[in-house]
């Protein structure tokens, strides 16, 4: 397949491109696009064939769900039935923006895009060239990030283009995204609302609004045999080409851990690199080492974080360690992207044991 590139400036809405791959998404075909938190794979979300053609274009997993993308509050009641009060004033507050929310599916919605459930995840993104594509294409794009399924989301346009050239309509290369993690997903279903992914939009914005208990269980380790409630629930997610693992303790237990198994990776011919905080990075010692942002600035690690997983894949790194990150707030949603990319590997270590131990 040959894969139409086009540049567009930040929030572009060229018209005749916008129209055009509108109509891609119209008749069935697929196309990549920035939004504000990482870069979607758009088909028709009503359309069965487009959203089998998506899971085909990422390698993903036909139970794992798609997101459903739309551009006017209103349209909800097209894909949605039995839709709480709550759910619109959860719209009013945090729409357009990084906030999904799982409701119940109408019959409009097919299988294929719900992963087989009968649920619908659904958000409007705060990004006017999504915004103005979403329009163009009918109204209902459901888009999945646009990388191979299983590695890090881009958030760069180059990441959709390596990985989706040749397998996709259109890519609409607008730069790089402004958040750089994926929307928070709150399931509205249950008796009480619950965040099945963290991300921008935290439990403590949530809760004014909603006033009331949220159930927040973020971090689910697989359950092979049951269908995922949600994207980012069941399969790998996240994850570089090198074996990563967290370090977890005090900053000079964890700087001397890392710079122990830095030379013993030297040694054994592996190249080894470090996700360092500011405050932390000059004490690393090797120059395959990459600064994710100041402690104290949250949003900025949240923006590098893919970036720098994809950069480390482009060098070939072989092992890949991270210092860990508060998990409360957006922390949260910094460490349930990390885990994942992980697989789950995270050691805690102190000054007076510096082997460390596996806790998770």
């Amino acid at each position: 397949m040959k894969t139409i590139i086009y540049k567009l400036g930040d929030n572009e809405t060229n018209t005749d491109i916008i129209t055009r791959a509108g109509n891609i998404i119209k008749q069935g075909g697929l196309v990549a696009f920035p939004t504000e938190t990482v870069y979607g794979l758009g088909g028709d979300a009503i359309n069965e064939a487009s959203a089998n053609r998506i899971y085909t274009a990422k390698g993903r997993p036909a139970d794992n769900p798609l997101i459903i993308h739309i551009c006017r509050i209103n349209d909800i009641e097209s894909i949605a039935k039995e839709i709480p009060d709550i759910f619109y004033t959860l719209a009013a507050t945090f729409w357009p923006g990084p906030l999904t929310m799982i409701l119940k599916k109408s019959p409009n919605v097919p299988l294929s895009t719900t992963g087989g459930l009968d649920t619908v995840a659904v958000r409007m993104p705060n990004h006017q060239t999504a915004l103005s594509l979403i329009d163009a294409s009918g109204g209902f794009v459901a888009a999945p990030s646009a990388n191979t399924s299983g590695r890090p989301s881009p958030t760069v346009g180059k990441y959709v283009i390596e990985d989706m050239d040749g397998r996709v309509d259109m890519i609409l290369d607008g730069g790089e995204t402004v958040l750089g993690l994926e929307s928070t997903i709150l399931d509205l279903t249950g008796k009480q609302p619950e965040i099945l992914r963290p991300g921008v939009i935290t439990e403590a914005m949530l809760t004014p609004v909603i006033k009331g208990k949220i159930i927040n269980t973020p971090l689910v380790i697989n359950v092979p045999d049951k269908p995922p409630r949600a994207p980012g629930m069941k399969y790998r997610h996240y994850a570089p080409r090198g074996q990563m693992t967290i370090i977890s303790g005090n900053e000079k237990a964890v700087v001397s851990y890392i710079n122990n198994r830095l030379k013993a990776d030297e040694e054994n011919n592996l190249i080894a690199g470090v996700i360092a905080s500011t405050q932390m990075f000059h004490e690393y010692q090797t120059e395959h080492k990459k600064c994710i942002g100041d402690r104290l600035n949250e949003e900025d690690i949240a923006h590098n974080l893919y970036r720098i997983l994809r950069e480390f894949d482009d060098e070939n790194t072989d092992v890949i360690y991270s210092e860990a990150f508060a998990d409360t707030g957006l922390g949260q949603a910094i460490m349930n992207r990390l885990l994942k990319a992980a697989s789950y590997r995270i050691i805690e270590v102190n000054e007076a044991s510096q082997k460390g131990n596996k806790i998770i």
